[in-house]
């Protein structure tokens, strides 16, 4: 059905009156789906949930697509929990305690708890869903916003629910302009002239470019909109099918096209260009990730007060810089330093350290990572590393260098970057006896 410019215009005067929003905005329960293992993330993962990862020196990744949400005004949200998260349940617990239940606002955590008769733990991402149907329908909702748990942008959620609404969509699917050759790993659409998806594949070998733009293709964000009524039959109908997969990339997404109304959403800045959105699925692109936001004008502004990252963080002093001697000098420079760090003659370039880090005397930090609680000792050179939390490093030890030597000890990535967690320095007790009992 196409609508005549009249009616755009209308329904474009009608739903962006500032009432009429915060109604769309009232009516939509947002899903977060984070119970995904991360196994791209090798040890970094081991013990935490992909989305409670820390990143961007005091935040954890989950934080960002639940400040879009309460930051576009959706502040009826839960979080699907199962691998892994109890790190992660403890944060939302510190840092999303403040929503008010009395007004209609919560942070729900949903974890995996065989609520149908098949008696399993979440088989897929639309599987998730349909376990807790109940409790959906429950907050009668007149939209349910879907969102991974695991990537790293801000985007106003209220535009696409506003487009959604506008162009009579069953399901609408946020959509980013990236390079072919990169699209690969995520699931790929074929649009119309109106943006309706003609086709959808899930990490095709040889993805479709968009028309008229050779080599760029136009891939999911893996958020989703759907109006109530559809989403609850395709779950229930999902659900019956044995051969299906109940995922939404591979299974709700592509069966739908045809006999639905599905509409891609393409997410641009300000400029009509594709807007800042990483997937952080793997240690090269959470390096560089949090190597980005080191940028004297990053894309992602985390300094933009309109639209805050919410979070949680112990209570720590500033970050101390201590000692002015000729090369023995506390300093870093194009860094993200957190509360609690000292650096104590010691040089930080390009890099991000979580709160409570110490670094000593002569040691240099390039290019790296360094979660919270990492003890630095002195005379260390550590380069294009992700030191894990709780990390001690002993004096003169040196990382980054030599990727032989490295992959004796840590785990190297292809690009080089290197992962030291504590149990590969041999310093985690629970991993230690964990294994002795396992035999």
């Amino acid at each position: 059905m196409t609508i005549s410019k009249d009616e755009q215009a209308r329904l474009y005067r009608y739903y962006t009156e500032p009432k009429m929003v915060t109604d769309l905005t009232r009516r939509t329960l947002a899903l977060v789906l984070a119970g995904g293992e991360g196994s791209r993330l090798k040890d970094l993962t081991a013990w935490r949930a992909k989305p409670a990862v820390p990143i961007g020196g005091k935040y954890r990744i989950i934080d960002f697509p639940l400040s879009n949400c309460v930051n576009s005004g959706i502040r009826r949200i839960g979080v699907l929990t199962q691998y892994k998260s109890h790190s992660l349940i403890r944060h939302l617990q510190r840092a999303w305690g403040f929503m008010r239940a009395e007004i209609g606002e919560f942070v729900e955590i949903l974890p995996a708890q065989q609520r149908t008769n098949k008696k399993e733990w979440y088989q897929g991402t639309a599987d998730a869903l349909f376990q807790n149907i109940d409790i959906m329908q429950r907050h009668h909702p007149e939209f349910v916003l879907v969102l991974g748990g695991d990537h790293v942008y801000t985007m106003d959620y209220s535009e696409m629910l506003l487009h959604h609404v506008q162009t009579g969509a069953d399901f609408t699917v946020g959509s980013i302009e990236v390079p072919a050759a990169e699209a690969c790993g995520f699931g790929v659409m074929s649009v119309d002239e109106d943006m309706r998806i003609t086709r959808f594949t899930e990490k095709p070998a040889d993805p479709d470019c968009i028309p008229g733009k050779p080599g760029i293709a136009l891939v999911s964000m893996g958020i989703y909109i759907f109006s109530k009524d559809f989403l609850y039959k395709t779950l229930i109908d999902d659900a019956t099918n044995e051969s299906s997969s109940h995922d939404f990339g591979k299974d709700i997404i592509p069966n739908n096209i045809s006999t639905a109304r599905a509409i891609a959403f393409p997410f641009r800045n300000k400029n009509g260009l594709p807007d800042y959105w990483r997937d952080v699925g793997t240690l090269y692109s959470y390096w560089q990730t949090n190597m980005e936001l080191c940028s004297v004008e990053p894309e992602l502004n985390l300094y933009n007060r309109d639209w805050p990252i919410w979070t949680y963080q112990p209570q720590y002093p500033p970050a101390k810089f201590i000692l002015d001697d000729e090369n023995r000098r506390g300093e870093a420079i194009d860094s993200l330093i957190a509360g609690g760090c000292i650096l104590s003659g010691a040089r930080v370039k390009r890099s991000v350290l979580f709160f409570a880090t110490t670094v000593e005397n002569y040691s240099l930090i390039k290019d790296s990572v360094i979660l919270p609680k990492v003890s630095i000792g002195s005379h260390c050179r550590i380069t294009r590393a992700i030191i894990d939390k709780g990390c001690v490093i002993h004096d003169g030890t040196v990382i980054g260098e030599d990727p032989v030597e490295d992959a004796k000890r840590f785990h190297v990535t292809k690009e080089g970057i290197v992962l030291v967690t504590p149990a590969m320095l041999g310093q985690n007790l629970y991993v230690r006896l964990q294994n002795n009992y396992d035999g």
